[in-house]
């Protein structure tokens, strides 16, 4: 603690409406050796200064996972043709949100013509068709035709039915409405709708390049329901439960530590990596732009010990180490404090573990709200 001369409170105070300056607060009249730091009682009420002891918190015990956000399998969807074509109208791109049932391709084909006819020749006939079956289904009755006729105006009127709703629902998979084309206005144009709701994340076609039957065209992703989907160790999954706490991170964006609860745990484990896949939900999602895809190094929260600890603001780190400023002495108009070092553990929910607590009294006080952010070596600038 040689090296110390001052701790230089960096803090501008309102004090009876006048500011106050870094020199104003830097203690006075003490022998660099000292090392005490004194705060004026008015100082430490305008800087909203607190003091704090020891205190029992509970800790987290975890088991480490590496993962990616996700969605559920419903939430995604690979859109295909059902129909070779030409692509004549691609509306959309990487990034848009669609709706559902929204076209989000245009396919051009002569041969779309061709089912449209076949479906409207097919529809007239079947018109035909049944009003013979209802007619050699009365004959039948009276006694005045053969079975065999009957049987077969039932075989061609059902038949021709069977292949009027194959049509139609074809037509109705490429868009293309069959009423429409049994009034007379036949396209060549089949068009393909998205199944749900969400964003594009895939085009695999260009305008002009002809789609096969399958091909996929297009990937469309609902993140109203993202989930982490994390790898948990086989030697580790024995501890993972349901409603288990999930602290998670994701190292390419921020710092920050955001929240989910384990969901979802899987029953079998990757012969190659050793792994399970664990499901969590995010909690606060909507309050985040989280992006399918993310990496996150995840921590899940299977059991908790209870360590003295004390509030993670109390801890001022300088030049790699860590201190705290310990109450000396109250006077009437004065704290005194006195800088410590201390070694620092595991933080969790606002508090620090100190691994050398046992450098403290049982009553220690400790300054766990203040403006000391600098610490100054070797001094003469006062």
């Amino acid at each position: 603690m040689k090296n110390f001369l001052y701790i230089v409170f960096a803090l501008l105070l309102v004090n009876c409406g006048k500011q106050q300056t870094a020199e104003e607060l830097t203690p006075h009249g003490k022998d660099v050796d000292e090392e005490i730091i004194v705060v004026t009682k008015a100082q430490f009420l305008s800087a909203k200064m607190t003091l704090g002891t020891f205190e029992e918190k509970p800790f987290a015990e975890f088991v480490r996972a590496n993962g990616i956000i996700n969605v559920p399998p419903q939430n995604r969807a690979i859109i295909s043709a059902f129909a070779g074509g030409f692509v004549k109208d691609l509306p959309v791109q990487v990034g848009a949100a669609i709706a559902k049932g929204q076209r989000i391709v245009t396919l051009e084909n002569p041969e779309f013509i061709v089912l449209q006819q076949q479906y409207v020749e097919l529809a007239e006939q079947l018109n035909y068709l049944k009003s013979e079956y209802e007619r050699q289904q009365v004959m039948l009755n009276e006694k005045i035709t053969s079975q065999k006729s009957f049987l077969k105006s039932e075989s061609d009127y059902k038949s021709a039915l069977a292949r009027v709703n194959s049509l139609k629902k074809n037509l109705e998979m490429l868009n293309i409405s069959p009423t429409a084309a049994a009034n007379g206005l036949i396209t060549s144009n089949a068009g393909i709708s998205s199944p749900i709701s969400g964003y594009v994340t895939n085009v695999w076609v260009i305008r002009g390049a002809y789609v096969s039957p399958s091909d996929p065209v297009m990937e469309v992703v609902n993140t109203d329901e993202i989930l982490l989907e994390l790898k948990v160790f086989e030697k580790d999954l024995m501890q993972v439960e349901k409603e288990q706490e999930i602290l998670f991170r994701i190292p390419e964006v921020s710092k920050e530590i955001f929240h989910g609860t384990v969901t979802l745990i899987g029953t079998s484990i990757d012969s190659n990596s050793r792994m399970a896949t664990v499901l969590g939900k995010i909690r606060n999602k909507e309050n985040y732009n989280f992006s399918t895809g993310m990496f996150v190094e995840a921590d899940i929260v299977t059991s908790e010990i209870t360590y003295n600890a004390i509030p993670e603001n109390a801890v001022v780190e300088f030049e790699g180490e860590n201190y705290v400023l310990v109450l000396q002495k109250e006077e009437n108009d004065s704290y005194q404090f006195l800088p410590m070092k201390v070694t620092v553990g595991a933080s969790y929910k606002g508090y620090v573990i100190i691994e050398n607590d046992k450098d403290f009294g049982p009553d220690a006080k400790i300054l766990t709200k203040g403006g000391f952010v600098l610490l100054k070596e070797g001094g003469g600038d006062h």
